[in-house]
C-alpha cells in the first residue's frame, strides 16, 4: 500500500472587520448575482440583521427573496422545505445570514438547485448515497452572526435525521461559500449561552483538526476525486487551528461575559473562520462522531438562551461534553501534539495525559456549559445506542490519532456522563 504524499488547502475568501457587512451588496454584485435567495432564521430576523442585509443588497440593484424559516439544527424536512422555496424563487445566487444552521441550509439549497436530486442523495454514506456534485454551484455569500460553526469557511453541511435518530452531513468542496463577510458587530445581540456553545465548538474544531492523523499516514487514493475532504493534519491546517486554539483560550471567557466586548467577540468570530479552514482540510473525529447521536437520539433538552420552539442539543454542547474523555483516550497517539493544544488553551506550558482534559473542563465550567452527557437527557442505558450512532461516522473516526472500537467509544461516552 502506498501512502498519501499530497494534501490540499482551500479557503473561502473572508472579509473581516466591524462594518464589513455594509459591503454585502458590493460583494454580490462582484459575484454576478442579480437575484439572491437570502436564507436566515426568525431569531436573526428579530435582531434586525436580515432586514439590514436585505436593504444593503437591494441598494446595489439586486433583487432579494427572503427565506426566514431556517431551522436551528436543520432536519431533512426543514432542508427540503428550504429547497422548495428556493426552487420557486429561481435565484442566481444565495446569501446566508445567521449561524451555521442558516449557512448550511443555504449550502444545501444551492446544491440541490444547481444539481437537482433528493437531499439524501448527497448525504454522506452509509446514511445517504454520498453522491458528488459534478460541477461548481451558484455563488453564495455567507454572513455569520455567531462565532462557532465556521460554516462560512467549510465544505460541510450538517442535518438531523430524527427518524434515524442520528445526525449526518453532506461534504464536498463545492459546498464552500464563494465569499464570507465576518462582522463582529453582528454578535452584540447574541445571548451568552449561544456564544459559549459556539465558542466551545470552535475549540473542538481546532483541537480535533490539530490532533488528526498526519495526512501522509493515509493510503493514497486511486484518483484525485477520491481524496477525502478530511485529509488529516498538515502543516498549513496546523497554522489555522493553532491560532484558533490560542484565541479560544484567551478570548472565549471574555466574549461570554460581556456582549459589548467586541475585541473578544470579534476574536472568537475570527477564530471560528480560522478553525473552519483548519478542520476543513484536516478534519474532526471522535468528539464530533459522538456529537451526532447525542444531538440526534433524543430531543428533550431545552437549551437556555436559544429559541424555545423545539427542544434540541446545541452543536457546541453535543461536541464538548465528550471532548475531555476523547482526548484522554487519544493522548497516546500523539502526546506532544496534545500537550501543545493544552498549552495554547492555557496560555502557559502544561503537559501530561490530563492536561488537555483539565483545560477543557475548566473552560466548560467557566462559560456555563452542560456538565456532561447526562445533563443533556441521557443515562448509561443509552450508551449502546450512542455508540452505534458514533460508529456510523466512519469518515470522521478514520482521522482520529488513535482508532477507537465499539468498546472504546462506550468507555468515552460513559466517562462523559459527568465531567465534574
Amino acid at each position: 500500500m502506498s501512502h498519501e504524499t499530497i494534501f490540499t488547502m482551500e479557503a473561502t475568501p473572508i472579509k473581516f472587520g466591524s462594518g464589513a457587512v455594509d459591503e454585502a451588496g458590493w460583494e454580490l454584485q462582484r459575484l454576478g448575482v442579480t437575484r439572491a435567495f437570502l436564507v436566515t432564521d426568525p431569531g436573526v430576523v428579530a435582531a434586525g440583521h436580515a432586514e439590514r442585509v436585505q436593504r444593503i443588497i437591494e441598494a446595489e440593484g439586486i433583487e432579494v427573496v427572503v427565506y426566514d424559516q431556517a431551522r436551528v439544527e436543520p432536519t431533512l424536512e426543514s432542508l427540503e422545505h428550504a429547497v422548495a422555496a428556493a426552487r420557486e424563487a429561481k435565484p442566481d445566487g444565495f446569501v446566508s445570514v445567521g449561524g451555521g444552521s442558516s449557512i448550511d441550509t443555504a449550502k444545501v439549497s444551492n446544491l440541490v438547485l444547481s444539481h437537482p436530486a433528493p437531499v439524501m442523495a448527497y448525504v454522506n454514506a452509509p446514511v445517504g448515497e454520498g453522491r458528488k456534485p459534478p460541477s461548481p454551484l451558484m455563488p453564495h455569500l455567507a454572513i455569520p452572526t455567531t462565532s462557532g460553526s465556521g460554516s462560512e469557511a467549510t465544505t460541510v453541511a450538517v442535518l438531523d435525521l430524527p427518524e434515524l435518530k442520528v445526525k449526518s452531513g453532506i461534504s464536498h468542496r463545492y459546498l464552500r461559500a464563494s465569499q464570507a463577510i465576518v462582522d463582529p458587530e453582528l454578535t452584540r445581540t447574541l445571548p451568552a449561552e449561544v456564544i459559549a456553545s459556539a465558542g466551545l465548538d470552535v475549540v473542538c474544531h481546532a483541537a480535533e483538526s490539530y490532533l488528526a492523523i498526519p495526512f501522509d499516514s493515509r493510503p493514497r487514493p486511486e484518483s484525485p476525486g477520491d481524496r477525502p475532504p478530511y485529509q488529516g493534519s498538515n502543516p498549513v491546517a496546523d497554522v489555522w487551528s493553532a491560532k484558533a486554539l490560542e484565541f479560544g483560550g484567551r478570548y472565549l471567557r471574555r466574549a461570554v461575559a460581556d456582549p459589548d466586548d467586541i475585541e473578544a467577540r470579534g476574536a472568537m468570530m475570527l477564530s471560528a473562520s480560522l478553525a473552519g479552514v483548519g478542520f476543513g482540510s484536516a478534519g474532526v473525529h471522535i468528539p464530533h462522531a459522538c456529537a451526532y447521536p447525542i444531538a440526534g437520539l433524543k430531543h428533550s433538552y431545552q437549551p437556555p438562551g436559544y429559541p424555545d420552539d423545539h427542544p434540541f442539543v446545541p452543536h457546541g454542547h453535543s461536541v464538548i461534553v465528550t471532548a475531555p474523555a476523547a482526548f484522554r483516550f487519544t493522548y497516546e497517539g500523539a502526546p506532544e501534539r496534545h500537550d501543545h493544544v493544552a498549552t495554547l488553551l492555557a496560555g502557559e506550558p502544561v503537559s501530561g495525559i490530563d492536561a488537555l482534559p483539565d483545560q477543557l473542563r475548566s473552560l466548560m465550567r467557566d462559560v456555563g456549559a452542560p456538565s456532561g452527557v447526562a445533563e443533556l437527557g441521557y443515562t448509561e442505558d443509552d450508551v449502546p445506542a450512542l455508540v452505534d450512532g458514533a460508529l456510523k461516522q466512519q469518515r470522521l473516526l478514520k482521522v482520529a490519532p488513535r482508532q477507537p472500537d465499539e468498546r472504546d467509544l462506550g468507555h468515552i461516552i460513559t466517562a462523559s456522563m459527568h465531567n465534574w
